[in-house]
């Protein structure tokens, strides 16, 4: 009986293991995802900067901003950070700052939730930014993976480190 126990156990290990190599590309995959569609959504904003004020004042109800600080602070957050979690440069960061962002930018438009937050969150509503709030997660407790500035940068920190310890 633990042969065969043993064999798929094996077998399971080997399956993970050649799994666990696409997980570099799916964060990748995950950063980019997101990144864009905020980065449209902010080139949008920088396109017709008094349409975006106009917006804030009338649709967007941003708990304690005033709409002039509003638009400008969501327009450039939209154009920078996507940058930097596309890169992975900051990655946790700027995941967790989007994150953040996403669920103001959910509560701050009614018009997204026609039956209820409530009931639109456990139900069908605002799905995008579910599934954005839902990646921006993963990335803030997974990091952005081996395929970022942060990993590169980390590997050349350890790699300076090693050479000043063989100096001494």
């Amino acid at each position: 009986m633990t042969r065969p126990i043993c064999y798929l156990a094996e077998r399971y290990t080997a399956l993970t293991r050649r799994l666990e190599l696409a997980t570099p590309f799916s964060l990748l995959l995950f950063r980019l995802w997101v990144a864009l569609d905020f980065w449209h959504a902010g080139l949008a904003k920088w396109a017709d900067p008094a349409g975006t004020l106009a917006l804030f004042q009338s649709e967007y109800h941003v708990p304690l901003l005033p709409a002039e600080w509003a638009a400008p602070l969501g327009t450039m957050i939209e154009l920078v950070l996507p940058w930097l979690l596309g890169l992975g440069l900051a990655g946790r960061a700027s995941a967790a700052v989007l994150f953040v962002y996403n669920i103001v930018a959910v509560i701050s438009y009614p018009d997204l939730w026609p039956h209820g937050l409530w009931q639109d969150f456990w139900g069908g509503g605002f799905i995008d930014h579910k599934v954005w709030g839902m990646l921006l997660l993963a990335l803030t407790f997974s990091g952005p993976g081996k395929l970022s500035v942060d990993a590169m940068l980390a590997y050349g920190i350890k790699r300076a480190r090693i050479a000043l310890r063989n100096r001494q």
